[in-house]
């Protein structure tokens, strides 16, 4: 049975209303003062998942798990000097999962009685012994051995939610005001804040506490020529990141310079809004004299702002072993790193190329102690040396491709929703030779040096592709040579990896994210990091995005 008809006809409790302006989290509208009044209390969810469990193997069940959940997320909007909109949200309640009959069942409820979990647990016994009856082959579970007693939580130095909202503010005006007087005409700036307060436990006999931190700001910059009637904007350049408020510190270690005659700072563990905002203002304003590019052949340096969203598209959903099996295609297609490709042994890259993925990088978007199926995250290759040797997989998927681990990769984007394969961190190792970003661009003739992310598309196997970006510098000779606008660049998945000429080594590696990543039907959103250095792709088809009107 393919997973959205599993929940299709499973009976979801309804728990939660959308926040506005805060896509893909659902939440009751609270007071912000609210959101840290109560606190999860281990000792008091061991007694309600024990409740669930109980009822669920009473009932039949061959295995439950029970996450009971606490969700915080706050959103702070401005524009120029007013604040637009500030949005805190709280979710409660649990999910039950489990298996009868060798089928899924899942039920969740928002009444965290003792009480109320052991009748959504029977409730999900139910679904799955209803559902086996169209089930054509039973699930079979990865083992994992039980945890019992642990606990993990993102390493914050600052919780978001206990700095003041008038300090949080004050910060993105004043970036607006550091756009502005650097001749921006319009700016938008906003603070996304996630903390999900997760209890899991299973009849495997774990209980797991987790408390996971994430955080996002970023803006938007626009300059208006109003002779011409040209206007051009340049987004941030911040990473969203596992870490607390401590990301919004500025730390001159946690900057690496970008190439001679940009301007650009890269940005590893801490984030200078103000400083990102003034440059913005005006590369924006750069931007509307900038050269249209001419089509064609050039070689690329990718820096890893941009490089992370190629990253997600082209490496991290085809690899997804459930889009790979063609039990997913929502939000992305299935895709054409099928099992008989991979099994050709064909490169996907150069040689050059490794790419792991993990849940374990610190400040990562993806980094957690356990998954939602109460597996211990790991780090392992998908492609090594240029080779695909490995797929992202969870319990049930396992056994499929003849592994018997999971991967530790499930996820669920609330306690009513029910858990599934998500992307880890998917990364590109930095190269092992001495290389900075400068001494890349020596070596390039003709070439376009693209930051920042910007506008996609890939089919429907992940596959054929166009990106975009945010800034663009012309290469000539193995110098700058100003600015450019219009770039996209065309290639396909194979032909793209396999291009990659250099990387630079670690000091210049930094993370990528997206922090609303979605998939599935019913939808889920998830947060997922992509690390690299700045990286040189030969020979990439270039064309002119500009289009004339009349």
């Amino acid at each position: 049975m393919k997973r959205r008809d599993f929940v299709g006809l499973s009976a979801l409790a309804a728990g939660a209303v959308f926040l506005p302006n805060f896509p893909g989290f659902g939440g009751t509208l609270v007071s912000p003062e609210r959101l840290l009044e109560s606190v999860m209390d281990a000792a008091v969810n061991k007694r309600l998942a024990d409740a669930a469990l109980n009822a669920a193997k009473s009932a039949g069940a061959s295995y439950a798990d029970v996450r009971i959940g606490r969700y915080l997320n706050q959103s702070i909007f401005t524009r120029e000097k007013q604040v637009q909109n500030i949005a805190s949200g709280e979710s409660f309640g649990a999910g039950v999962r489990v298996l009868a009959n060798g089928t899924w069942g899942f039920a969740a409820t928002n009444t965290v009685t003792e009480a109320g979990l052991a009748k959504a647990a029977q409730l999900a016994v139910q679904i799955a012994k209803a559902n086996s009856k169209v089930q054509k082959e039973q699930v079979k579970l990865a083992p994992v051995k039980g945890h019992g007693e642990v606990s993990w939580k993102t390493p914050i130095q600052q919780n978001a939610f206990e700095v003041p909202i008038a300090q949080k503010v004050e910060l993105l005006l004043a970036a607006n005001a550091k756009a502005l007087d650097n001749s921006a005409n319009f700016v938008n700036s906003a603070l996304f804040q996630i903390n999900e307060q997760k209890y899991f436990a299973s009849t495997d006999g774990s209980y797991i506490d987790q408390d996971v931190h994430r955080i996002w700001p970023t803006f938007d910059v626009t300059a208006i020529d109003r002779a011409s009637g040209k206007f051009r904007t340049r987004q941030a350049l911040s990473a969203p990141m596992g870490m607390g408020y401590e990301y919004m510190t500025p730390k001159a270690a946690g900057k690496i310079a970008g190439p001679a005659g940009t301007g650009l700072i890269g940005y590893k563990d801490s984030y200078d809004i103000l400083e990102d905002a003034a440059l913005a203002a005006k590369q924006a304003k750069e931007k509307i004299t900038a050269k249209s590019v001419v089509p064609g052949k050039y070689d690329l340096v990718l820096d890893p702002n941009h490089l992370g969203l190629t990253i997600h598209e082209s490496v991290g959903h085809p690899t997804e072993l459930d889009r790979v099996l063609g039990y997913e295609a929502n939000y992305a297609g299935t895709s054409f790193a099928t099992l008989e490709w991979k099994a050709k042994k064909q490169p996907y890259g150069s040689k050059l190329v490794n790419i792991v993925a993990d849940k374990l990088q610190p400040g990562s978007l993806g980094a957690v102690g356990y998954d939602d199926e109460g597996v211990k995250t790991k780090r392992w290759d998908i492609i090594k040396d240029g080779v695909l040797v490995d797929y992202q997989k969870i319990r049930d998927q396992a056994a499929m491709v003849g592994q018997n681990e999971s991967d530790g990769c499930c996820y669920a984007d609330s306690w009513s929703s029910v858990q599934f394969q998500r992307m880890p961190n998917v990364s590109l190792q930095p190269g092992k030779a001495k290389l900075s970003v400068d001494e890349m661009i020596k070596n390039v003739d003709k070439g376009i040096y693209i930051a920042g992310r910007g506008s996609f598309s890939i089919d429907q196997q992940r596959y054929n592709s166009q990106f975009g970006g945010t800034v663009f510098y012309a290469i000539n000779k193995g110098k700058i040579d100003g600015m450019l606008e219009d770039v996209a660049y065309q290639t396909n998945t194979l032909e793209f990896w396999n291009s990659c000429a250099a990387i630079c080594d670690e000091s210049d590696y930094r993370l990528f994210g997206s922090f609303f990543d979605g998939k599935g039907q019913p939808s889920q959103v998830s947060a997922v990091s992509h690390g690299s250095a700045t990286t040189r792709f030969n020979g990439v088809n270039v064309i002119n995005t500009a289009r004339k009107i009349g």
